[in-house]
This record gives C-alpha cells, structure tokens and sequence, in this order.
C-alpha cells in the first residue's frame, strides 16, 4: 500500500514526531512496552494452543513446546526458559500472566507501555503491536467489558440474545427493544 500511503500523507500532513525528553529513559521505555507486548504475545499463543487442545482433544507439552522454540527456530527468546518454566511448575497453568515471573514482568512495564502507546497516539506514530498488545492485556484484566454493550447491539438488531449482570451466568434474555415487532426470536442453521 506504499502508493496510497504516499498519497495519503499529502492530504493528511504528519505531526511533528520529534522528541523532547530523557533519551536514555525513552529508549529504556520503548524495550519495556517491547517486552511486555511479546509476553502478551506468547500469552495470546498459548491462549490459542490450549483451546485447540481442548476442542481437538489433543494432549500438549506447553513448556516442551517453549524448548523446541528456544532450542532452533525463528521464534527464539530468551524468557522460553521462563515459559517451560511456568509450565514445569504448573502444567495447568491457564494464562502465562497468572505466573509470578511474568506477573512481576508486566507489572513492571506498564507503565513505560502506556506512556510509549500514549506518546505514539498523540504524535499519529502507528505502534500496532505495542497498542493492540496493551489493549488485549486491558481487555483480560478487565472483569466487566464494553462488550455488554455489543450483546445489547446485537439483540435489538437480530435478536441474539444477551446475559444480564443480575442474572447467573449462561442465562440468556431476549428484549423487544422498540416495542413493536411481536415476539422476535433467533433460530440456528447450518451452511
């Protein structure tokens, strides 16, 4: 897309990214939003490698798959040593950021994290990684989303049902949100 980027940048001129400040500290910011984004990475993968497992019925070595990847492939880091770790002590281990070592990891980065993605959304940098990394770590950490909101959404428009926050979870309530209508329902087919 270099050509419509071009253009584009003709028509909506680029702030002035330059920076002011700690260079030191910067730089040291910027590997502390890196670091925490790869941990939300690796989390987000094992998130997936653990619901394919539990869908396909297959029988995973999480921290053996940490080896592998240290042991000779592109994906080399040096926190996998952690990673087989987390596993070796709890093979259950349901999300790497439940493991003290990388608790205290992101604990530690936050805040570089967010003054990085912040710093880069006020001077119109793209940090896709880095913000889409904080936002998924937002979203897990958050124990009521604005996704309540979207269920609502999507009743009203297809009658798709949604869980109210007074009702027990896996109970579902269908509203006639216009009043109009009559009884509306939604039906499952299979393509």
């Amino acid at each position: 897309m270099k050509d419509a980027r071009v253009e584009a940048s003709k028509v909506f001129k680029p702030s002035n990214p330059k920076f002011a400040g700690d260079r030191a500290q910067w730089v040291e910011d910027i590997r502390k939003a890196l670091y925490a984004s790869k941990i939300i990475s690796y989390t987000q993968g094992y998130m997936l490698m653990r619901a394919a497992a539990k869908q396909y019925g297959w029988n995973l070595n999480y921290g053996g798959i940490a080896l592998m990847w240290l042991g000779g492939c592109i994906i080399r880091s040096a926190f996998l040593g952690e990673i087989k770790k987390a596993f070796d002590k709890n093979p259950a281990l349901e999300n790497l950021l439940l493991n003290p070592f990388f608790k205290k990891a992101i604990k530690g980065c936050q805040r570089s994290w967010r003054k990085v993605v912040a710093t880069a959304v006020k001077k119109g940098i793209p940090v896709p990684a880095f913000s889409t990394a904080l936002a998924f770590f937002d979203g897990l950490r958050s124990e009521r989303l604005p996704a309540n909101l979207l269920q609502a959404q999507r009743d009203y428009f297809g009658a798709h049902t949604y869980e109210r926050l007074d009702k027990p979870r896996g109970e579902f309530a269908h509203t006639n949100w216009t009043g109009t209508g009559g009884r509306v329902a939604s039906s499952t087919y299979t393509v």
